[in-house]
């Protein structure tokens, strides 16, 4: 059997054309500064590799999303945090100018910096959704404020409308910056939904969803760079998902972390993800 194009669920060329597709998907594979598993690096190409086997028909939306295009990126490569910033930004830039989507596969959370900073001057009321297990909030972290442990901190330099979601881990230091009414602890949603309409409500129109996988409980999300207990299942992840593309305007996204393992049933899920949250993007209107 040929093997599948190396591109978002092996589409074909009709399907992946640029000049037509909605969506890019932007691979960066980068891990320099994780500190404890390594291995983000190798994320984006584990999620394209199990991509060609997901189903193109999405059930919950009716909808068969790749027929508007998603063209699959050259992925982008650096040797410092700084310059990959500096390239990720000039790449997503152009991105932006010709009206597409973009879905960024880390590598490891500091990747989501430069796409942040680009969309962040693309869209002025800009709020960023951000999923996660860590506040990721540390001004600088192992000598560089270029962290992946620091991301957050850094994402407050182009916009202070954050919503942080799932987080049940963080350093003391993090905690005065903490905003109550926009961090949504694992602790205090884990068995109920009701949160979702206040998290929702806090976003402006134009939204940006960044997602580490450890957002997700270590049992079905078991390979990240640092796993922690306690986190959302999936139906819980898609229904905000889903909310959000109800009544706002998701303008891009990321999904990083992703610490790939003998098991291919993390990378699937994190495909799965991907194609699920497109599907809601395409199909959900944005607010007017």
């Amino acid at each position: 059997m040929p093997k599948p194009p190396f591109s978002f669920c092996g589409l074909p060329n009709n399907d992946t054309d640029y000049a037509r597709a909605f969506a890019v998907v932007l691979p960066i594979p980068f891990d320099k500064t994780s500190t404890w598993l390594k291995g983000a690096d190798k994320g984006p190409a584990a999620i394209i590799e199990v991509s060609p086997y997901l189903e193109l028909y999405d059930i919950e939306t009716d909808s068969e999303v790749y027929k508007k295009g998603i063209f699959t990126a050259k992925p982008i490569r650096s040797a410092s945090s700084s310059a990959l910033i500096k390239k990720t930004e000039e790449a997503v830039t152009r991105y932006l100018r010709d009206n597409k989507l973009v879905v960024t596969l880390g590598g490891e959370h500091s990747v989501s910096i430069g796409v942040i900073k680009s969309y962040a001057k693309h869209y002025r009321d800009l709020s960023i959704l951000h999923l996660d297990a860590h506040a990721d909030s540390r001004d600088s972290y192992e000598g560089t404020p270029y962290n992946h442990a620091c991301v957050i901190a850094r994402v407050r330099e182009f916009t202070e409308n954050i919503v942080s979601v799932g987080i049940r881990s963080m350093d003391v230091s993090e905690r005065p910056g903490v905003d109550n009414k926009k961090m949504f602890f694992a602790h205090t949603i884990h068995d109920s939904d009701k949160w979702i309409h206040n998290a929702v409500r806090l976003l402006t129109d134009s939204v940006y969803i960044t997602i580490d996988l450890d957002v997700f409980d270590p049992g079905i999300m078991p390979s990240t760079g640092t796993p922690e207990p306690g986190g959302l299942g999936w139906y819980q992840v898609m229904k905000l998902l889903y909310a959000v593309s109800k009544s706002k305007q998701i303008v891009g996204f990321d999904v990083v972390e992703l610490c790939p393992s003998d098991s291919k049933a993390p990378d699937f899920l994190a495909a799965k993800l991907i194609y699920t949250l497109l599907s809601y993007i395409a199909v959900n209107k944005p607010k007017k």
